[in-house]
């Protein structure tokens, strides 16, 4: 039973900063790549950042770029998300989520096998 399980969300005010890690646990698979993308109210789930475990390639969203890094600790099997410079149409709820094929694309949501349940970024003005 894969679970993923994310941490470090919480309310900052615009500006500040927050990081997120992931801790996958109990399973086999290999992982092809890991990523993080987040819903908020009313929306759809965009993707935030992904990446790959193989060469560690990185892969950012527009408008996150130059904002946020990706990074994986390999040896605390623990992917993480920096966020610096949050805006308020930052806020939303983030979630991890982890591929276990070469299928698809690093930014669509269907090519991953497996999600946590997210946590909650809400940034104020």
């Amino acid at each position: 039973h894969v679970q993923l399980v994310e941490s470090g969300g919480g309310s900052v005010t615009a500006g500040g900063s927050l990081r997120l890690s992931c801790s996958p646990s109990g399973y086999g698979h290999i992982t092809k790549c890991m990523g993080w993308f987040r819903q908020a109210p009313g929306m759809e789930r965009e993707a935030v950042a992904a990446i790959y475990t193989g060469p560690g390639r990185t892969h950012y969203a527009p408008p996150v770029k130059g904002w946020f890094t990706i990074s994986r600790d390999n040896g605390k099997n623990t992917l993480y998300l920096q966020m610096n410079s949050l805006k308020p149409e930052d806020t939303a709820r983030y979630f991890c989520a982890l591929k276990t094929t070469s299928n698809g694309t690093w930014f669509d949501a269907r090519a991953y096998n497996f999600w946590g349940q997210g946590t909650q970024v809400t940034v104020s003005s």
